[in-house]
């Protein structure tokens, strides 16, 4: 029996060079979405909120597999655009359709000292509103886990009543007094990574480049600008920016940080600082009349977290826009782990000086 009969007589048309093209790039784009979505993704640093640690213009790659992949919520958008198209400056995806938050198991949890990628949590209920996963791109560092109470005394962060690790190379404020009453030379600052981000006389610097700074001639004094405690900046309040709390980015809390399955009893202290997870990230509906506050119609003292929350700040501690203004992350924003970093480039530099060479392939620490 001829078991050939089946097939067509007609050899099979060869494709065209244009259906050959079209192909490829239709499984380029599908291949390149499955790996950013689920594997791994390049960001940039636009930013000065983690210097000295990462710096300005740093591209790094970072994992989504380490804490599981987040399935996307809004599932249709243009490839490799994040929420605007280029050029045309509108929507690059569409909200018509929404999935709700899931995670792919991961191989840690987000761990205090991690370095995060995550959505920033203040577009949640703002004017300029946007789905979880199409919210603007942070990158802080982990300071606090669920369940953790963290304080800042003096600028230094304590978890758990102990002392937290400072990040190797974050950097704060200082002021710089010489003893010609002037400014110092400006190569002495670059050469100790000195930066003046506000052109107020305020510089920064990490706590070796101040001491080496005071060990040369011709300066007076390198003394770090720490707040005042138990005094509230009226200029740059911080979170929940309650009167019962005179707290500063210096010296803050004690606070304790949300964990899934804590529950908490709510009353005129509490509920500030509370309030917005459980209205906003939760999704419930809170009032407060008094002393009396009710959730979804119904009175209540208390109230059970059903996520994680994260405590997010930036190694360049006076420079950072963090959860001292904005308080907790939730869990279905996190993003992704910072690995390292690929190609660094500073476009304060001449040409053949712009690529940082000793960051290429650095671990971010």
């Amino acid at each position: 029996m001829n078991w050939r009969f089946w097939r067509k007589k007609d050899p099979k048309k060869k494709k065209s060079a244009t259906r050959e093209w079209v192909d490829a790039i239709l499984f380029a784009v599908i291949a390149a979405t499955l790996i950013r979505t689920f594997f791994i993704e390049a960001y940039t640093i636009p930013t000065p909120s983690m210097e000295r640690s990462l710096l300005v213009g740093d591209f790094l790659f970072v994992s989504k597999v380490n804490y599981g992949a987040r399935m996307p919520i809004t599932p249709v958008s243009f490839p490799f655009a994040h929420h605007t198209m280029p050029i045309l400056g509108t929507k690059a995806y569409w909200d018509g359709i929404k999935l709700p938050y899931y995670r792919l198991p991961g191989f840690q949890e987000v761990k205090r000292g991690d370095v995060v990628v995550f959505n920033y949590p203040m577009e949640a209920d703002s004017p300029f509103y946007r789905p979880v996963d199409k919210r603007e791109n942070y990158i802080k560092r982990c300071q606090g886990e669920p369940g953790d109470t963290l304080a800042i005394l003096n600028a230094q962060v304590y978890v758990n009543g102990k002392m937290a690790p400072n990040p190797p190379e974050g950097q704060t404020d200082y002021t710089v007094s010489t003893t010609s009453g002037g400014e110092y030379n400006p190569d002495v600052y670059k050469e100790l990574h000195v930066s003046d981000y506000n052109g107020n006389g305020q510089l920064t610097m990490t706590p070796e480049s101040a001491k080496k700074l005071r060990s040369y001639p011709g300066i007076k004094s390198v003394t770090p600008n720490i707040a005042v405690r138990n005094v509230d900046d009226p200029f740059y309040p911080v979170f929940p920016n309650d009167p019962h709390f005179k707290w500063n980015v210096d010296n803050y809390g004690p606070i304790i940080i949300p964990k899934k399955g804590w529950t908490v009893k709510l009353d005129s202290l509490t509920i500030p600082v509370y309030k917005r997870a459980i209205q906003v990230y939760e999704g419930n509906h809170v009032q407060v009349n008094g002393n009396e506050i009710t959730i979804n119609g119904k009175k209540t003292d208390s109230y059970t977290f059903k996520m994680n929350y994260y405590w997010m700040m930036g190694d360049n501690r006076h420079d950072s826009a963090d959860s001292r203004y904005w308080g907790f992350v939730p869990e279905d924003h996190i993003v992704g782990k910072a690995l390292f970093i690929w190609m660094s480039w500073d476009s304060n530099e001449s040409f053949f000086s712009k690529i940082r060479w000793s960051r290429l392939f650095r671990g971010v620490k």
